[in-house]
């Protein structure tokens, strides 16, 4: 008899992220500790690895902007941490970038799959590159999944947390490749009466349902 694999449990965009309790390279940490900050919590397949290094180093260099965003990050991979820790400290030794955030050790998976890090069809032991965009008040707001082969654009997460942070405080959208200073997209009008009134309330508008202003 053929036995059918469990699907993957993914968590839900706008409601509230898993909660967890675990030993880091940083001690022992829980997604509680975030509240009142947002927080990228990110998987890696494993220590030693190259790509996953060309990521860490990159978070690594981004940490101070997105401190500036009241962001937080937190790594993981199904690994001990005392291969964290050396993982770090090779990084450090061989390419001189520190690694300030710290590294959920995740040997019993526990974290991962409440997350739906472990992607079977990629690998039943290993976390698949996936990213999960945190809110200060413990919501998920995005999840990117990305292959194992391939690694993460780290400058988009950022460019991520500020467009939600944007839209949060100004009840905006904003368009696609959207950068700080760039124009928003006001949201459509939600009757017909306000559509007639759309196109003589100031905005940059396209047709009725389109219209952008500058922050």
């Amino acid at each position: 008899m053929n036995e059918t694999a469990s699907p993957t449990v993914l968590p839900r965009l706008n409601e509230p992220a898993p909660a967890f309790e675990t030993k880091t390279t940083h001690g022992p940490r829980k997604l509680s500790d975030y509240k009142g900050k947002w927080l990228v919590l990110f998987s890696h397949p494993a220590d030693f690895t190259p790509v996953c290094t060309t990521e860490f180093m990159a978070f690594a260099k981004a940490y101070p902007e997105f401190k500036k965003l009241d962001c937080e990050l937190l790594g993981l991979s199904i690994d001990s941490n005392y291969a964290h820790i050396a993982w770090a400290r090779a990084i450090k030794d061989k390419f001189g970038v520190e690694i300030p955030f710290p590294i959920i050790e995740d040997l019993s998976m526990r974290v991962a799959n409440a997350y739906g890090m472990i992607q079977p069809g990629a690998s039943d032991t290993s976390a698949v590159r996936a990213t999960f965009i945190i809110d200060d008040k413990g919501i998920l707001r995005a999840m990117v999944y990305y292959p194992m082969s391939n690694g993460r654009s780290i400058p988009e997460f950022l460019r991520l947390v500020t467009a939600l942070q944007t839209s949060d405080k100004h009840g905006v959208a904003t368009p696609e490749s959207w950068q700080p200073g760039d124009k928003v997209i006001v949201p459509p009008p939600q009757t017909q009466e306000a559509a007639e009134k759309r196109a003589g309330e100031g905005y940059e508008c396209s047709d009725w349902y389109f219209c952008k202003k500058s922050l």
